[in-house]
């Protein structure tokens, strides 16, 4: 998948995960980017993007994952 697409999908659920509009993700962006993200919020996300994707991450790459960039990479490898 194009990452492009990726990172337009990615913004989508993250402002709605958020409640912001103006939140635009990068590849660097992490949780001291956003307002908001905590823990809770984090699980949130991740549920929602795995809707968008429809895939499910590993208990292993949620806890690895540091930025938007290793998330989108993840995203990227299952291809849908």
């Amino acid at each position: 998948m194009d990452s492009k697409i990726i990172y337009e999908r990615l913004n989508k659920v993250f402002r709605n995960v958020f409640e912001d509009d103006s939140i635009v993700v990068t590849p660097k962006t992490t949780e001291n980017d956003i307002e908001n993200w905590d823990s809770l919020e984090h699980m949130t996300l991740i549920a929602a993007v795995e809707r968008e994707f429809k895939m499910k991450f590993k208990m292993g790459e949620i806890a690895s994952m540091k930025n938007v960039g290793e998330m989108a990479g993840i995203v990227a490898a299952r291809g849908k």
